[in-house]
């Protein structure tokens, strides 16, 4: 049981500050924070994603195109432009790496509005710091673990962000339903979304990119927006009225 406890918490830490953190906050501002805050954050963002951190500057660039570029051939990761899951994590992983090591040259309005911490995100990347992150999940398996099978839970540990993108990325423009004519294919897969905390309605979400609520009908939840309002309220950040407004 406690390795099953030890995958639970690293799976919703990791979709916690993935949602709030890269997609909400990096990439769209949909609350602010004080400095102190922001790097409170950004380290709980490192800590969580551990092995497959993803820095939150190239996943604010990376998340901007796919907005622009929504189901086109421009798209870093859509399903409509590739054969498989797989070939869109590749597609998807080569253009992330591009930004990353600054090697890439987006357009001048994905630019800018993104925490950066420099050395957090040089060493986070680094694939000493990878492998270690991925020696500290082997050693807890090799102490907490009791039946053979939880090992094969590992892999998940390794590309938990990757993952979580993909999960979203795919299911979210392939499969479930549509409340809205987006020009793009993006679906809400699920009615109430308590695997990815509300990063699986694509369609809500693509209609109305500034809204911090990616729920809309009222059996669609959205956990990571209720988290969010609770931290509002404890003034830890401050959501931002025109995403509580957009389409309320």
């Amino acid at each position: 049981m406690a390795i099953i406890a030890l995958f639970v918490v690293h799976w919703f830490a990791s979709i916690f500050f993935q949602s709030s953190f890269l997609h909400r906050y990096a990439a769209h501002r949909m609350f602010t924070m004080d400095r102190l805050t922001e790097r409170v954050f950004h380290f709980l963002t490192w800590a969580s994603q551990g092995s497959s951190y993803l820095p939150p500057r190239a996943y604010a660039i990376l998340h901007r195109e796919h907005h622009a570029f929504s189901d086109t051939a421009k798209d870093p990761h859509s399903p409509s432009y590739s054969p498989n899951v797989m070939a869109m994590m590749w597609k998807t992983a080569k253009r992330f790496t591009a930004h990353v090591d600054g090697i890439s040259k987006p357009e001048a309005r994905f630019l800018g509005g993104y925490p950066e911490w420099r050395i957090l995100d040089r060493v986070g990347s680094w694939w000493t710091t990878r492998l270690a992150w991925g020696g500290v999940y082997v050693g807890l398996y090799w102490w907490l673990a009791t039946e053979w099978w939880m090992f094969l839970l590992l892999p998940f540990h390794f590309g938990m962000g990757p993952i979580h993108g993909a999960i979203v990325n795919w299911c979210g423009h392939r499969y479930g339903y549509r409340n809205f004519a987006t020009r793009d294919q993006s679906r809400n897969s699920l009615p109430i979304d308590l695997i990815t905390w509300g990063e699986l309605f694509q369609n809500n979400h693509h209609h109305y990119a500034g809204r911090v609520n990616f729920a809309f009908r009222r059996y669609e939840l959205d956990v990571t927006y209720h988290i969010l309002r609770v931290l509002d309220r404890l003034r830890v950040i401050r959501l931002r009225p025109e995403a509580i407004r957009a389409a309320a």
